[in-house]
């Protein structure tokens, strides 16, 4: 291929104008920079959405490997199946019962992590325009995966109990009376990222029905409904809805995220079709993951240690909670009864993305609220996670970020009476996000 320098000295990317539409959703993001320096040990962290790999014992893990290679060694080394290893799929029912799931192994395909299946979906779906509904504010990288198929997408707000059904019906009536088509609806209703909060089992009966009449397919991610604090969450959408859910279900969270296994969970015949795009996308998941996670299941007291999983992050729940009150009382936030985040407001005029770069100096970093929006909002909202920092690092980190907050407040205490500061203009649409904010 030749390439004539047209556009030489306008573009560091000779391709640039080779690429596909949608690859405008992959722009990288300008806090990826800061995230960079935030992973320095001297910097407290409550950005990333990582598991507490560290509480998993590694004998645990060591002797599933060395069952799993001595039994089956040469399997593990080859390709499987675009659905995944039977033995698993059969193992993942057992995990889905939890959540009063009931289903048949055939419409269980296993996927390179539940954001892969994701994916999968997504591209099954989506033609450039289509609708997208999704919670405001969303997983990021939700948006960046719908965005890169060029999906429109719309928030349907939250409160304190999750998704209001109200405001989804009139976001379907308004966008259907502008002749758009809307594919699906986007949810993470068990302890949400990033908000934290937990839809009612009455809402999720209304939102079902809501999305039944109206067609929409409900695509409900589920990656910490197993890691409650105090009672279990509401069962999942789809043990009451087997024809209109695709549910996601991945083992990031209650094992670990380095062997990237998830699952989706699908009608029959949108079943077929996610087996042959995952063939088309990786042509078979990992054997080798795959069978570690069969042999763990099979022989570990994996509910056991969800247990020790949900210990340490209620402690650490606590932590943040007992460190917010403390240092910035006069802020308001979530309080999660399950998962990895707090959902923290700030007042109206301040600007948590201009904020960041003071926040990482003063050594403590969170993830800004306008990542979590396809549409420019959240500015006044931060993401603060505790499933990493320990209790005394998060205490340390909410302390770091109240000296960020309060000279924000007062700086603009300051200059009130004279004009509005200005600030820095928002870039609208999707970046990808560092790989460690989840």
């Amino acid at each position: 291929m030749t390439h004539d320098g047209t556009n030489d000295g306008t573009n560091l990317d000779p391709w640039y104008d080779r690429y596909a539409d949608r690859t405008a959703g992959l722009s990288a993001s300008e806090v990826r920079a800061l995230f960079a320096v935030a992973s320095r040990p001297e910097v407290v962290s409550l950005a990333g959405g990582m598991p507490f790999v560290a509480g998993l014992p590694p004998e645990l893990i060591a002797g599933a490997f060395e069952r799993m290679m001595a039994t089956q060694g040469p399997l593990a080394l080859q390709y499987s199946s675009g659905q995944g290893i039977p033995a698993l799929r059969e193992q993942i029912l057992e995990v889905m019962a939890l959540e009063g799931i009931r289903a048949s192994v055939d419409d269980v395909v296993v996927t390179t992590g539940s954001q892969h299946a994701l994916e999968l979906v997504t591209k099954l779906f989506i033609n450039p325009g289509d609708v997208v509904l999704a919670e405001g504010p969303s997983y990021v990288t939700a948006m960046v995966v719908f965005n890169s198929f060029q999906a429109d997408i719309n928030h349907v707000p939250m409160d304190e109990h999750g998704l209001i059904p109200e405001a989804l019906r009139q976001a379907i009536s308004r966008l259907k009376a502008a002749g758009k088509t809307i594919k699906f609806l986007y949810t993470i209703p068990s302890f949400s990222n990033p908000a934290g909060v937990t839809l009612t089992w009455e809402r999720r009966l209304e939102i079902l029905e809501i999305c039944r009449a109206n067609d929409i397919l409900v695509l409900e991610d589920n990656p910490y409904g197993l890691l409650y604090f105090d009672s279990p969450p509401p069962q999942a959408m789809r043990s009451v809805d087997e024809d209109g859910v695709v549910y996601l279900g991945t083992f990031s969270k209650t094992l670990a995220p380095g062997f990237r296994v998830g699952w989706a969970l699908a009608p029959h015949a949108i079943r077929e079709k996610l087996i042959l795009a995952n063939e088309a996308a990786v042509l078979s998941p990992s054997s080798f993951s795959q069978l570690m996670i069969s042999e763990y299941l099979a022989t570990a007291d994996w509910k056991g240690q969800i247990n020790t999983f949900r210990d340490i992050y209620r402690d650490r729940r606590d932590a943040m909670l007992a460190a917010l009150a403390e240092y910035l009382p006069q802020l308001s936030w979530t309080v999660p009864t399950g998962g990895f985040y707090v959902w923290v407001t700030l007042p109206d005029h301040m600007d948590s993305k201009a904020m960041l770069p003071r926040a990482v100096k003063e050594l403590v970093a969170y993830t800004p609220g306008t990542a979590f929006y396809a549409d420019g909002n959240g500015r006044n909202n931060m993401r603060l996670s505790f499933c990493y920092p320990t209790p005394d690092f998060i205490r340390e980190g909410i302390r770091r970020l109240s000296v960020v907050i309060n000279g924000e407040l007062d700086l603009l205490s300051t200059f009130s009476q004279t004009s509005p500061l200005a600030t820095i203009p928002l870039k609208l649409g999707i970046a990808s996000p560092p790989s460690n904010i989840g």
